[in-house]
């Protein structure tokens, strides 16, 4: 009865409350994303701030990126361009890219799980490429809010081989201690582990990490992925942070990836 209670006065109050996940079981997850080391050194492109990343120096052939989410800067993808990289933008909450070129195209639509006047898919996007790209190699760089989760699990697994190197910011990681949202976040690596491994992770110092028994979780990470069949050699990372690693915030410190998550 007095749980009961509970939960309902936190539910009118706009909060929902339920058991915390086991610390083994969040460990078990943070395994699934420990960082590797490869043959392909990394590089920085997009900047010296939010909207850089650090990416695999395996960009050769690569002709076309895909980048849901759209801000008021574009540096990652005239980066990309001066590479000869095109790069195809989406986001339904903008009018327009915030810049102007012959290499970069604009869809007014979410990334998401179906397809209508306000969403697209994953596969469908990548289906209006011309005929003679449809077996090439391509980049994703996605930052979308919290939707890469649906986003991930709806995409087929033939779609994720396509991508040779995939960026993705992940959102709201610190609800891997919430037992429910800890299973979606576990599907949805072990999805992504079948096609691609880890070579960097930076936590975003927007906010700050939550803590828990020596457990330390970032709230917002960008994590960089290789696909596999691209690695000669593998040994595990564990060297925080990367030189070219640089604040998201300007003015704020940028905490390295915590030990916990790589030792």
């Amino acid at each position: 009865m007095i749980d009961n209670f509970l939960r309902n006065a936190l539910l009118q109050s706009g909060l929902f409350a339920s058991k915390l996940a086991p610390d083994s079981e969040v460990r078990s997850w943070m395994r699934q994303l420990r960082p590797k080391q490869t043959n392909k050194k990394l590089i920085r492109i997009g900047g010296n701030s939010d909207g850089g990343y650090l990416v695999p120096d395996d960009l050769d052939e690569i002709e076309f990126c895909f980048s849901p989410g759209v801000s008021d800067i574009a540096n990652f993808e005239q980066d990309l361009a001066n590479r000869g990289i095109r790069s195809f933008l989406a986001d339904y909450s903008v009018e327009k890219a915030p810049i102007e070129s012959e290499m970069i195209s604009f869809l007014k639509k979410f990334l998401g799980t179906k397809n209508d006047e306000q969403t697209i898919t994953l596969q469908t996007w990548i289906d209006q490429l011309p005929p003679r790209n449809k077996t090439s190699d391509l980049i994703l760089q996605m930052d979308i809010e919290g939707s890469e989760y649906d986003v991930i699990l709806e995409t087929p697994i033939e779609v994720w081989k396509r991508f040779r190197i995939v960026l993705i910011e992940f959102h709201g990681l610190q609800t891997a201690f919430n037992p429910y949202f800890l299973k979606t976040l576990s599907y949805c690596f072990q999805k992504l582990s079948g096609v691609f491994e880890i070579v960097h992770i930076h936590p975003n110092n927007v906010a700050p990490p939550m803590q828990r028994n020596g457990i330390v979780i970032p709230s917002v990470m960008e994590l960089s992925l290789l696909r596999k069949d691209r690695i000669s050699q593998v040994t595990w990372n564990t060297q925080f942070p990367h030189p070219l690693d640089e604040p998201n915030v300007p003015g704020r410190p940028d905490p390295a990836l915590p030990k916990c998550w790589y030792t």
